[in-house]
């Protein structure tokens, strides 16, 4: 039987509001090295890691004098690029996953569909959430942008939902673990899984 072909990628961007370095392996245990001068968002990213067992190094900085906004959108588009080229032609994953994640009072669902068809649904943050300064340097609003960002770039349907919380932290955070478990899934290789899960035969 012939070994799988590595699901890894490199990538670096650099504009003239950004430059982000990042290196990815799908088929890691987790383990992190995360710094984009942006705490909460190396805080969240960190998590994604761990919680959907992907290697992620990234290095990242900006114009976070201005606003955090530039740097932690550009790090979202490159790992979306990043998990879409380490996907390969997605032979043999699961394609789909589900999580249902509680942290403290929070709780948030992700459903992933590695479809090759970006699409985000997302809802439930409380009123004012998008305004709120988690840490004092991430905007809540930043949330649903860097999902935006990530199913976009690397071709994936998501669906995510805040189904309770109060506690801002709490709540980004239940909804980057819930995606970090629903993307476990779906990235996961089956052995019962012939080819690409389509009847296309393409994602």
């Amino acid at each position: 039987m012939s070994t799988p072909a590595p699901r890894t990628a490199s990538l670096r961007r650099a504009t003239s509001e950004s430059t982000v370095e990042l290196d990815l392996d799908l088929d890691g245990t987790g383990h992190s090295s995360i710094d984009t001068t942006v705490p909460f968002f190396d805080h969240l990213l960190t998590a994604f890691a761990k919680h959907s067992l992907t290697d992620l190094t990234v290095r990242a900085s900006g114009d976070t004098d201005i606003d955090a906004h530039h740097t932690v959108e550009d790090t979202a588009i490159v790992l979306g690029q990043a998990i879409r080229q380490a996907l390969g032609d997605k032979s043999g994953i699961s394609r789909y996953g589900d999580a249902l994640v509680p942290l403290d009072e929070a709780l948030a669902q992700a459903v992933v569909d590695i479809s090759g068809r970006p699409y985000l649904v997302h809802t439930g943050e409380p009123v004012g959430f998008e305004h709120h300064l988690i840490g004092g340097h991430f905007t809540g609003s930043l949330v649903r942008h860097t999902f935006e960002a990530l199913a976009f770039n690397a071709a994936l349907t998501m669906h995510v939902t805040v189904l309770g919380g109060r506690d801002p932290h709490h709540i980004a955070e239940a909804e980057y673990k819930a995606f970090a478990r629903a993307f476990r899934q779906a990235k996961a290789l089956d052995p019962l899984v012939h080819g690409i899960p389509s009847t296309k035969g393409a994602l």
